[in-house]
């Protein structure tokens, strides 16, 4: 196929022309000669410095394994060296006699003998006797140098003997040493290493490429096999050492992107030889997107010793500002700012979310200023370390401990409107952007500061039967409003479903971290719809990924991070820190001092609704449902609308319907609504089983 273009008015081949006598009209290349360039270089500086001596951490971390695997050597060697000694003693005589054959061998010059013998067999006269002259040449002088060596030694041993007898003893040991050494077996050394290693193979391009043709991708195996630039593949740089690993960047063929080679991951750790945790293929935002970078870790990522936790020790948070909470799978610091958005964790049971959920609490609980508020619906205390500094805590799913977080959270709905009216009501000049600043928060006269609510297996409270609806319907306003308002809602769930996670708080959350699960439909419920399409997928995850996920929010682009992990002895240090800054501060409230949340008037949605049917109305539309409770119960119900109606009554088994009823101008007509025996029935049902239970 040429590169050209029929020119202007040309007609097409297929339509019918007319008999014409002129020529047809030469066609325009595509290509045209004066066509000028963009103009536009792009160039990269690589580092003067290597990065890890720019970082005091990094630095740090080198010269401790350094110094670490010195100090085991000397530590391992030291304590065998006296059966060292014995061994290579024992070794002496061998290696005595070896010295004696080989110093033999040299001074009557056995080495050239082969030389010599050929010629005598071929009769070559002439090279016999000039390597014989070279011979009696060589004799004389290493005879010379063996002669005065052994008199110079005798005559030193006899001068050390008399003048320090002690030096000739360290002398002779480590004469009969060296001996020994030399007398050793070469496959059977008697000093071994201290470390055993294993030999990892070095990266190369045509590792690469091999790995690369092994997933089965027809463009990729015709691009390797053509030799690859006629069809967009190649190598940009170098490959190099990155952290713990290698970095290979290259483009792929035309038409291909990197989650096509992300989703066949475990066929590219086979074709590289690596486990899986250490192959991690991944775009480079930074470029088109047909550029790959594949990073090949030494080890593992849960394999690979994490750097500690920078607030392990010491060290307070703001809140508004980034936080350092892991690393990705270089070993380099990944942050995450909790300020302004609302969180969803999601994974299958026994993959670190708690863990997760804990870390984010802790950071919150090392900024003085923050309101924690912990609710554990697993009921097992893995929040209970936060217990010190928490306003509002609860651990269990009995009814009891629903209740409580119905309280605290009807307070919170509270907050939610009294903080939307401080705000409003703030000059522009203290809120330009609406919303809780840094300076607001540090006010305590405006009672603006941050307040964080961590719920783990929020599905419990979603699902509980009388206080479900309530609850999602605040929790739902905390994900859309709070994060703006200064309050920050934390959900991890192990079952991410449209039920155990409401549409309503997947949509509006910000920050995401998806460790492993199962399907696409968890994945995309915790990711974002889209996600696993876009090759974002947590179910590459194996078992052993403990505390590896996908995390999104933070940046332009998806992140593969492994939380900073710290036990529960290690939690319980860092609430003792964050403890004492309260104090401080003066802002130990709540649970922290034996405080629990006042009983509200709350939410029956079958009572109320029930009640706000009038005498004689046996169906009524969605829309004067809502208004009447809105009406009769404006703190409880005051946000509803005519959609908030049938979610609400879904799980006890009522359906909307089309009911007819009066308008306002009198006429009749027909709107989705529901009967009053549907309602009443439901409310039967509903006592009967708490009678049963």
């Amino acid at each position: 196929m040429t590169d050209t273009i029929a020119p202007p008015g040309a007609e097409s081949a297929d339509a019918p022309t007319e008999q014409t006598t002129e020529p047809p009209a030469a066609p325009t290349p595509v290509d045209n000669p004066k066509l000028p360039a963009p103009g536009v270089t792009s160039e990269k500086r690589r580092p003067i410095i290597a990065p890890w001596l720019g970082s005091r951490r990094d630095l740090a971390a080198t010269v401790e394994r350094a110094a670490g695997h010195a100090w085991y050597a000397t530590a391992y060697h030291g304590l065998r060296a006296p059966w060292y000694a014995l061994q290579l003693g024992m070794m002496a005589p061998r290696g005595t006699a070896r010295l004696v054959a080989e110093t033999n061998r040299w001074v009557w010059d056995r080495e050239a003998a082969p030389l010599r013998d050929f010629a005598v067999r071929t009769e070559d006269v002439e090279e016999y006797m000039r390597l014989a002259r070279l011979r009696a040449g060589r004799i004389r002088l290493r005879g010379l140098v063996t002669a005065i060596a052994c008199v110079f030694g005798l005559g030193f041993a006899l001068w050390l003997y008399v003048m320090a007898p002690e030096f000739l003893y360290v002398f002779a040991a480590g004469g009969v040493l060296t001996l020994g050494y030399f007398g050793q077996q070469p496959d059977a050394p008697v000093i071994g290493p201290a470390v055993m290693r294993t030999e990892l193979q070095k990266l190369t391009g045509t590792i690469v490429l091999r790995a690369l043709d092994s997933i089965g991708n027809p463009k990729i195996s015709a691009a390797i096999k053509k030799g690859g630039d006629m069809n967009g593949m190649r190598f940009t740089s170098e490959i190099t050492r990155d952290g713990p690993g290698y970095r290979a960047d290259l483009d792929l063929p035309y038409g291909v992107v990197p989650e096509d080679v992300m989703e066949e991951r475990q066929a590219l750790a086979s074709g590289l030889r690596r486990k899986l945790g250490c192959v991690w293929p991944s775009g480079d935002p930074d470029e088109h997107e047909g550029r790959l970078i594949l990073w090949v870790g030494d080890k593992p990522m849960n394999e690979t010793t994490k750097p500690p936790w920078p607030l392990l020790k010491d060290g307070e948070v703001d809140l508004f500002r980034p936080v350092v909470f892991g690393n990705d799978q270089r070993m380099r610091d990944l942050v995450v700012t909790l300020m302004f958005a609302s969180v969803v964790i999601g994974s299958i049971p026994r993959m670190g979310k708690t863990f997760l959920l804990r870390l984010l609490l802790l950071i919150a609980a090392l900024d003085p200023r923050v309101w924690i508020l912990a609710f554990d619906f697993k009921g097992t205390g893995d929040l209970g370390p936060l217990e010190p500094v928490c306003h509002r805590y609860r651990s269990g799913e009995d009814d009891e401990d629903v209740q409580y977080v119905l309280h605290a959270l009807r307070e919170l709905k509270e907050e939610l409107r009294r903080r939307a009216k401080v705000i409003r009501q703030l000059p522009k000049s203290r809120c330009p952007e609406s919303k809780v600043t840094p300076a607001l928060a540090s006010d305590k006269s405006l009672g603006l500061h941050p307040i964080v609510v961590g719920f783990d297996e929020c599905q419990v409270m979603f699902e509980h039967e009388k206080y479900g609806a309530e609850l999602e319907s605040i929790c739902t306003d905390i994900a859309k409003r709070g994060p703006a308002l200064g309050i920050v809602g934390v959900f991890a769930t192990q079952r991410p479903d449209a039920r155990s996670l409401p549409p309503g708080i997947s949509a509006n959350a910000v920050l995401r971290f998806c460790l492993k699960v199962m399907g696409h439909t968890a994945n995309d419920m915790v990711l974002g719809t889209g996600a696993y399409k876009s090759g974002v997928r947590a179910t590459m995850f194996s078992r052993s990924d403990r505390g590896i996920c996908w995390m999104s929010g933070e940046g332009d682009d998806p992140l593969i991070a492994a939380s900073a992990f710290v036990d529960g002895p290690a939690a319980e240090g860092v609430v003792a820190r964050a403890r004492e800054a309260r104090e401080a501060y003066g802002n130990v409230t709540g649970h922290a001092i034996g405080q629990g949340p006042a009983e509200s008037r709350g939410m029956d949605v079958l009572g109320d609704i029930a009640k706000v049917f009038r005498p004689g109305e046996e169906q009524l539309w969605c829309e004067r449902i809502a208004g009447r409770l809105a009406e009769s119960w404006p703190d409880v119900y005051g946000a509803w609308t005519t959609a908030s109606v049938a979610p609400a009554l879904k799980p006890w088994g009522i359906a909307t319907a089309d009911v007819w009823a009066s308008g306002e101008d009198g006429r009749g007509t027909t709107k989705r609504g529901i009967r009053r025996g549907d309602v009443l029935a439901a409310i039967t049902r509903r006592d009967a089983d708490r009678v049963a239970a």
